[in-house]
């Protein structure tokens, strides 16, 4: 599937949830419902592919990555430990990696802290080992302005 196809079922799946479930927006509701009902959406546009929230499996293995940049609140870990990644929504095919399509990091336009964890999640599953085709940092507007979309392709932020 190529990445304008991608992007125009991402932007159908963003249109029901505006229209659909305003409220959780309008609300400022917590990232993880917003995730969720996206990931809905986003089902109904991928009918054929499997999309999970906050999966955490390379086949039976756990999800990790090496990343620098730890949220707030977590302890800073050193280059050679790995830390084990929950990816908000995934679109794939559970257990090959061939089949690994899209994966979001959803946060709302309200949410201060640093994008940079996010990104580096990307990047790490966009390329190496996890070969997601597509990675996107979705800044969902709370308020009157745009959603911001960041789309990365082989561990590179896309010039789209």
């Amino acid at each position: 599937m190529d990445f304008e196809e991608v992007r125009q079922k991402l932007k159908a799946a963003l249109k029901k949830l505006r229209v659909k479930d305003s409220f959780l927006i309008k609300a400022d509701t917590n990232e993880r419902t917003i995730s969720h009902k996206l990931a809905e959406y986003l089902q109904e546009e991928f009918p054929n592919w499997n999309v999970d929230c906050e999966y955490n499996r390379h086949g039976y293995d756990i999800k990790k990555l090496r990343v620098t940049h730890m949220p707030k609140g977590n302890v800073e870990l050193n280059e050679t430990e790995a830390k084990t990644i929950f990816p908000d929504i995934v679109v794939h095919e559970r257990n090959n990696d061939e089949r690994n399509l899209l994966v979001i990091e959803v946060k709302k336009t309200s949410n201060t802290e640093s994008r940079q964890f996010d990104r580096e999640k990307i990047i790490g599953l966009t390329k190496d080992e996890y070969r997601y085709r597509y990675g996107l940092l979705l800044e969902i507007a709370v308020d009157k302005s745009r959603d911001v979309l960041e789309w990365y392709e082989n561990g590179k932020l896309s010039t789209d």
